[in-house]
Protein backbone atom coordinates (compact mmCIF):
# COMPACT_ATOMS: atom_id res chain seq x y z
CA UNK A 1 0.00 0.00 0.00
CA UNK A 2 1.71 3.81 -1.38
CA UNK A 3 2.00 5.73 1.82
CA UNK A 4 1.31 9.69 1.64
CA UNK A 5 4.36 11.89 1.84
CA UNK A 6 4.79 13.44 5.13
CA UNK A 7 5.49 16.95 3.89
CA UNK A 8 5.96 19.08 0.87
CA UNK A 9 8.71 18.14 -1.41
CA UNK A 10 9.63 20.56 -4.62
CA UNK A 11 11.85 18.75 -6.92
CA UNK A 12 12.13 21.95 -8.69
CA UNK A 13 13.00 25.72 -7.91
CA UNK A 14 10.11 26.83 -10.19
CA UNK A 15 7.98 24.49 -7.48
CA UNK A 16 9.59 25.94 -5.05
CA UNK A 17 8.84 29.36 -5.75
CA UNK A 18 5.38 28.97 -7.24
CA UNK A 19 2.89 31.49 -5.40
CA UNK A 20 0.51 29.56 -4.10
CA UNK A 21 2.01 25.86 -3.39
CA UNK A 22 -1.03 23.76 -2.40
CA UNK A 23 -4.20 23.30 -4.09
CA UNK A 24 -5.85 24.03 -1.07
CA UNK A 25 -4.44 27.38 -0.95
CA UNK A 26 -5.72 27.75 -5.04
CA UNK A 27 -8.78 26.97 -4.13
CA UNK A 28 -9.02 29.30 -1.21
CA UNK A 29 -7.68 32.14 -3.32
CA UNK A 30 -10.56 31.58 -5.95
CA UNK A 31 -13.47 30.91 -3.50
CA UNK A 32 -12.12 34.37 -1.72
CA UNK A 33 -12.41 36.24 -4.78
CA UNK A 34 -15.76 35.16 -5.67
CA UNK A 35 -17.14 35.94 -2.53
CA UNK A 36 -15.74 39.09 -2.80
CA UNK A 37 -17.43 39.56 -6.00
CA UNK A 38 -20.60 39.08 -4.58
CA UNK A 39 -19.91 41.81 -1.58
CA UNK A 40 -21.97 44.49 -2.96
CA UNK A 41 -24.68 42.27 -3.57
CA UNK A 42 -24.77 41.53 0.65
CA UNK A 43 -22.94 44.71 2.06
CA UNK A 44 -24.02 47.98 2.64
CA UNK A 45 -22.42 51.05 1.06
CA UNK A 46 -20.45 51.68 4.62
CA UNK A 47 -18.94 47.85 4.67
CA UNK A 48 -18.41 48.66 0.90
CA UNK A 49 -16.48 51.86 1.47
CA UNK A 50 -14.21 50.15 4.20
CA UNK A 51 -13.24 47.41 1.45
CA UNK A 52 -12.71 49.75 -0.94
CA UNK A 53 -10.01 52.12 1.35
CA UNK A 54 -8.29 48.64 2.22
CA UNK A 55 -8.30 48.06 -1.24
CA UNK A 56 -6.20 50.98 -1.93
CA UNK A 57 -4.32 51.31 1.30
CA UNK A 58 -3.02 47.86 0.57
CA UNK A 59 -1.64 49.03 -2.80
CA UNK A 60 -0.18 51.82 -1.36
CA UNK A 61 1.13 49.90 1.47
CA UNK A 62 2.61 46.75 -1.00
CA UNK A 63 4.63 49.79 -2.65
CA UNK A 64 6.02 50.83 0.91
CA UNK A 65 6.90 46.87 1.50
CA UNK A 66 8.96 46.48 -1.36
CA UNK A 67 11.07 49.36 -1.11
CA UNK A 68 11.01 49.08 3.29
CA UNK A 69 10.66 45.00 3.47
CA UNK A 70 11.91 43.33 0.49
CA UNK A 71 14.57 46.11 -0.28
CA UNK A 72 16.02 47.33 3.16
CA UNK A 73 15.49 50.62 2.18
CA UNK A 74 13.68 53.71 4.30
CA UNK A 75 11.15 56.14 3.44
CA UNK A 76 8.97 58.55 5.45
CA UNK A 77 7.60 60.14 2.62
CA UNK A 78 5.42 57.57 0.99
CA UNK A 79 2.34 60.26 1.44
CA UNK A 80 3.88 62.80 -1.33
CA UNK A 81 4.07 59.95 -3.97
CA UNK A 82 0.29 59.20 -3.10
CA UNK A 83 -0.88 62.32 -3.76
CA UNK A 84 1.49 62.57 -6.48
CA UNK A 85 -0.73 59.90 -8.33
CA UNK A 86 -4.03 61.45 -7.12
CA UNK A 87 -3.20 64.58 -8.15
CA UNK A 88 -1.89 63.28 -12.04
CA UNK A 89 -4.72 61.33 -12.40
CA UNK A 90 -6.86 64.02 -12.40
CA UNK A 91 -4.68 66.60 -14.37
CA UNK A 92 -4.57 64.04 -17.25
CA UNK A 93 -8.49 63.96 -17.61
CA UNK A 94 -8.42 67.31 -17.43
CA UNK A 95 -5.95 68.90 -19.36
CA UNK A 96 -5.56 65.90 -21.77
CA UNK A 97 -9.33 64.46 -21.69
CA UNK A 98 -7.80 61.00 -21.25
CA UNK A 99 -10.40 58.41 -20.49
CA UNK A 100 -9.91 57.55 -16.26
CA UNK A 101 -9.31 54.07 -16.48
CA UNK A 102 -6.67 54.91 -18.48
CA UNK A 103 -4.73 58.14 -16.66
CA UNK A 104 -4.97 55.72 -13.10
CA UNK A 105 -1.86 53.76 -14.63
CA UNK A 106 -0.56 56.53 -16.34
CA UNK A 107 -0.11 58.13 -13.07
CA UNK A 108 1.29 55.16 -11.75
CA UNK A 109 4.17 55.52 -14.45
CA UNK A 110 4.27 59.44 -13.99
CA UNK A 111 4.44 58.74 -10.12
CA UNK A 112 7.47 56.23 -10.81
CA UNK A 113 9.61 58.96 -12.86
CA UNK A 114 9.16 61.14 -9.58
CA UNK A 115 10.19 58.46 -7.36
CA UNK A 116 13.15 57.99 -9.53
CA UNK A 117 13.96 61.21 -9.16
CA UNK A 118 14.31 61.38 -5.40
CA UNK A 119 15.00 57.58 -5.63
CA UNK A 120 18.76 58.65 -7.00
CA UNK A 121 20.20 59.85 -3.61
CA UNK A 122 19.60 55.81 -2.21
CA UNK A 123 22.01 54.79 -4.16
CA UNK A 124 24.48 56.74 -1.81
CA UNK A 125 22.36 56.89 1.14
CA UNK A 126 21.14 54.64 3.52
CA UNK A 127 20.31 54.10 7.25
CA UNK A 128 18.98 57.49 9.24
CA UNK A 129 20.31 59.87 6.33
CA UNK A 130 18.32 58.19 3.87
CA UNK A 131 15.40 58.44 5.99
CA UNK A 132 16.31 62.56 6.27
CA UNK A 133 16.28 62.36 2.45
CA UNK A 134 12.55 60.88 2.36
CA UNK A 135 11.53 62.83 4.85
CA UNK A 136 12.57 66.07 2.45
CA UNK A 137 11.74 64.61 -0.27
CA UNK A 138 7.60 64.72 1.72
CA UNK A 139 8.09 68.42 2.38
CA UNK A 140 8.98 69.50 -1.02
CA UNK A 141 6.09 67.31 -2.49
CA UNK A 142 4.44 69.16 0.04
CA UNK A 143 4.93 72.76 -0.61
CA UNK A 144 4.95 71.67 -4.55
CA UNK A 145 1.31 70.72 -3.73
CA UNK A 146 0.68 74.21 -2.36
CA UNK A 147 1.93 76.04 -4.54
CA UNK A 148 1.60 74.43 -8.14
CA UNK A 149 -2.18 75.62 -8.85
CA UNK A 150 -2.02 74.81 -11.83
CA UNK A 151 -1.50 71.21 -11.02
CA UNK A 152 -3.01 70.60 -7.73
CA UNK A 153 -5.50 73.44 -7.70
CA UNK A 154 -4.08 75.05 -4.63
CA UNK A 155 -5.26 74.97 -1.56
CA UNK A 156 -8.77 74.85 -3.19
CA UNK A 157 -7.83 71.79 -4.21
CA UNK A 158 -8.80 69.37 -7.38
CA UNK A 159 -12.34 67.77 -8.59
CA UNK A 160 -12.09 64.42 -10.15
CA UNK A 161 -14.00 62.30 -12.33
CA UNK A 162 -15.79 58.99 -11.68
CA UNK A 163 -14.01 56.28 -14.06
CA UNK A 164 -16.53 55.25 -16.99
CA UNK A 165 -15.94 52.26 -19.03
CA UNK A 166 -17.97 50.83 -21.79
CA UNK A 167 -20.64 53.35 -20.77
CA UNK A 168 -21.18 52.43 -17.19
CA UNK A 169 -20.01 54.98 -14.87
CA UNK A 170 -18.29 53.65 -11.75
CA UNK A 171 -19.66 56.55 -9.15
CA UNK A 172 -21.27 54.13 -6.64
CA UNK A 173 -19.13 52.46 -3.80
CA UNK A 174 -21.58 49.22 -5.34
CA UNK A 175 -19.76 49.76 -8.17
CA UNK A 176 -16.56 50.97 -8.14
CA UNK A 177 -15.85 48.42 -5.86
CA UNK A 178 -14.99 46.26 -8.53
CA UNK A 179 -12.84 48.96 -10.29
CA UNK A 180 -10.40 48.51 -6.88
CA UNK A 181 -10.63 44.56 -6.53
CA UNK A 182 -9.54 44.34 -10.07
CA UNK A 183 -6.98 46.60 -9.74
CA UNK A 184 -5.69 44.92 -6.16
CA UNK A 185 -5.83 42.02 -8.08
CA UNK A 186 -3.27 42.87 -10.94
CA UNK A 187 -1.31 45.06 -8.13
CA UNK A 188 -0.64 42.19 -5.67
CA UNK A 189 0.04 39.12 -8.48
CA UNK A 190 2.57 41.36 -10.62
CA UNK A 191 4.49 41.73 -6.75
CA UNK A 192 4.30 38.29 -6.10
CA UNK A 193 5.37 37.57 -9.38
CA UNK A 194 8.43 40.18 -9.16
CA UNK A 195 10.25 38.60 -6.10
CA UNK A 196 9.90 35.22 -8.33
CA UNK A 197 12.23 37.08 -10.95
CA UNK A 198 15.89 37.75 -10.80
CA UNK A 199 15.25 41.65 -10.26
CA UNK A 200 13.08 40.56 -7.25
CA UNK A 201 16.05 38.36 -6.07
CA UNK A 202 18.39 41.04 -6.70
CA UNK A 203 16.13 43.21 -4.20
CA UNK A 204 16.15 40.93 -1.32
CA UNK A 205 19.64 40.12 -1.56
CA UNK A 206 20.48 44.02 -1.29
CA UNK A 207 18.08 43.92 1.56
CA UNK A 208 19.80 40.47 3.22
CA UNK A 209 23.32 41.71 3.20
CA UNK A 210 24.33 44.37 0.49
CA UNK A 211 27.84 43.97 0.69
CA UNK A 212 27.68 40.19 -0.13
CA UNK A 213 25.39 41.30 -2.94
CA UNK A 214 27.66 43.78 -4.28
CA UNK A 215 30.35 41.01 -4.15
CA UNK A 216 28.30 38.49 -6.34
CA UNK A 217 27.74 41.08 -9.14
CA UNK A 218 24.89 42.60 -7.80
CA UNK A 219 24.48 46.98 -8.94
CA UNK A 220 23.58 48.22 -5.84
CA UNK A 221 23.08 51.58 -6.75
CA UNK A 222 20.48 50.28 -9.82
CA UNK A 223 18.41 47.77 -7.63
CA UNK A 224 18.01 50.71 -5.07
CA UNK A 225 17.10 53.23 -7.27
CA UNK A 226 14.90 50.67 -8.69
CA UNK A 227 12.97 49.68 -5.53
CA UNK A 228 11.70 53.42 -5.41
CA UNK A 229 10.31 53.63 -8.93
CA UNK A 230 8.94 50.36 -8.35
CA UNK A 231 7.65 52.05 -4.62
CA UNK A 232 6.35 55.25 -6.42
CA UNK A 233 4.62 53.08 -9.48
CA UNK A 234 2.50 51.53 -6.47
CA UNK A 235 1.65 54.72 -4.72
CA UNK A 236 1.03 56.35 -7.53
CA UNK A 237 -1.86 53.65 -8.77
CA UNK A 238 -3.28 54.07 -5.09
CA UNK A 239 -3.65 57.54 -5.11
CA UNK A 240 -5.02 57.83 -8.51
CA UNK A 241 -7.63 55.11 -7.60
CA UNK A 242 -8.43 57.62 -3.99
CA UNK A 243 -8.83 60.37 -5.90
CA UNK A 244 -11.79 59.06 -8.22
CA UNK A 245 -13.29 57.47 -5.39
CA UNK A 246 -13.48 60.69 -3.38
CA UNK A 247 -14.22 63.06 -6.65
CA UNK A 248 -12.11 65.64 -4.67
CA UNK A 249 -8.55 65.79 -4.05
CA UNK A 250 -7.05 68.21 -1.13
CA UNK A 251 -3.50 69.53 -0.26
CA UNK A 252 -3.90 68.75 2.96
CA UNK A 253 -4.70 65.02 3.05
CA UNK A 254 -0.88 63.62 1.84
CA UNK A 255 1.06 64.92 5.04
CA UNK A 256 3.68 63.40 7.12
CA UNK A 257 1.29 61.58 9.46
CA UNK A 258 -0.53 59.54 6.22
CA UNK A 259 3.30 58.49 5.41
CA UNK A 260 3.84 57.31 9.14
CA UNK A 261 0.32 55.53 8.84
CA UNK A 262 1.76 53.73 5.67
CA UNK A 263 4.75 52.65 7.25
CA UNK A 264 2.65 51.50 10.46
CA UNK A 265 0.95 49.52 7.97
CA UNK A 266 3.84 47.34 6.88
CA UNK A 267 5.28 46.83 10.31
CA UNK A 268 1.70 45.38 11.79
CA UNK A 269 1.19 43.41 8.46
CA UNK A 270 4.97 42.39 8.33
CA UNK A 271 7.65 43.18 6.66
CA UNK A 272 8.66 41.50 3.32
CA UNK A 273 5.27 40.10 3.04
CA UNK A 274 3.24 40.56 -0.29
CA UNK A 275 -0.02 39.35 1.68
CA UNK A 276 1.23 41.00 5.10
CA UNK A 277 0.62 44.09 3.06
CA UNK A 278 -3.11 44.13 2.79
CA UNK A 279 -3.71 42.58 6.01
CA UNK A 280 -1.74 45.60 7.40
CA UNK A 281 -4.16 48.08 5.95
CA UNK A 282 -6.78 46.02 6.48
CA UNK A 283 -6.04 46.32 9.93
CA UNK A 284 -5.18 50.09 10.03
CA UNK A 285 -8.43 50.95 8.23
CA UNK A 286 -10.68 49.13 10.71
CA UNK A 287 -8.85 49.50 14.02
CA UNK A 288 -9.54 53.29 14.11
CA UNK A 289 -13.64 52.22 13.10
CA UNK A 290 -13.74 49.70 16.15
CA UNK A 291 -11.93 52.59 18.30
CA UNK A 292 -14.06 55.54 17.34
CA UNK A 293 -17.21 53.02 18.14
CA UNK A 294 -15.74 52.49 21.40
CA UNK A 295 -15.23 56.19 22.27
CA UNK A 296 -18.56 56.97 21.33
CA UNK A 297 -19.93 54.26 23.70
CA UNK A 298 -17.68 55.70 26.20
CA UNK A 299 -18.23 59.54 25.69
CA UNK A 300 -20.88 61.14 28.64
CA UNK A 301 -20.98 57.22 30.44
CA UNK A 302 -19.61 56.15 34.07
CA UNK A 303 -16.47 56.00 32.98
CA UNK A 304 -15.95 59.41 31.01
CA UNK A 305 -17.47 60.59 34.49
CA UNK A 306 -15.71 59.22 36.71
CA UNK A 307 -12.16 59.84 35.16
CA UNK A 308 -13.10 62.73 33.95
CA UNK A 309 -11.54 61.92 30.74
CA UNK A 310 -13.33 64.96 28.41
CA UNK A 311 -12.25 65.94 25.55
CA UNK A 312 -9.37 63.12 25.65
CA UNK A 313 -11.64 60.35 24.36
CA UNK A 314 -11.38 62.25 21.02
CA UNK A 315 -8.07 61.22 20.40
CA UNK A 316 -8.64 57.70 21.14
CA UNK A 317 -7.73 56.97 16.94
CA UNK A 318 -4.57 58.67 17.02
CA UNK A 319 -3.14 57.22 20.78
CA UNK A 320 -4.39 53.54 18.96
CA UNK A 321 -2.79 54.21 16.05
CA UNK A 322 1.27 54.85 17.88
CA UNK A 323 0.05 52.15 20.65
CA UNK A 324 -0.28 49.92 17.82
CA UNK A 325 2.65 50.36 16.64
CA UNK A 326 4.11 49.64 19.71
CA UNK A 327 2.69 46.73 20.90
CA UNK A 328 3.62 45.17 17.28
CA UNK A 329 6.98 45.81 17.62
CA UNK A 330 7.63 44.75 20.92
CA UNK A 331 5.13 41.47 20.71
CA UNK A 332 4.80 40.38 17.21
CA UNK A 333 7.93 42.28 14.95
CA UNK A 334 7.38 39.51 12.51
CA UNK A 335 3.80 40.65 11.65
CA UNK A 336 0.04 39.44 10.94
CA UNK A 337 1.44 37.45 7.98
CA UNK A 338 4.30 35.56 10.00
CA UNK A 339 0.89 35.10 13.11
CA UNK A 340 -0.89 33.49 10.47
CA UNK A 341 1.48 31.33 9.11
CA UNK A 342 2.07 29.93 12.61
CA UNK A 343 -1.55 29.40 12.77
CA UNK A 344 -1.72 27.30 9.33
CA UNK A 345 1.49 25.16 10.41
CA UNK A 346 -0.45 24.51 13.83
CA UNK A 347 -3.47 22.83 12.22
CA UNK A 348 -1.46 21.58 9.12
CA UNK A 349 0.69 19.36 11.84
CA UNK A 350 -2.02 18.75 14.58
CA UNK A 351 -1.59 16.95 16.90
CA UNK A 352 1.81 17.10 16.12
CA UNK A 353 2.55 20.89 15.86
CA UNK A 354 4.86 20.76 18.94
Amino acid sequence: MALAPAGEFHASYRADMTIMPTRNSRRALLLGIVLLCFAPLVLGRYELGLLINIGFMGIAALGLNILVGFTGQISIGHAAFFGVGAFLSAYLHERFHIPVILCIPLAGLGTALVGLVFGLPAARLKGLYLAIATLAAQFILEDFFARAQWFTGGVSGRMTEAVELFGIRFDREESYFYIVLAFTIIMFVMAANLMRTRDGRGLIAVRDHYLSAEVMGINLAYYRTLSFAISSFYAGIAGALYAHYLFFVSVEAFNILFSIQFLAMVIIGGLGSVMGSLMGAAFMVLMPEGVQALADMLAGGWIDRTLKLGASISFLREMAIGAAIIIFLVFEPDGLAHRWKQIKAYWKLYPFSH
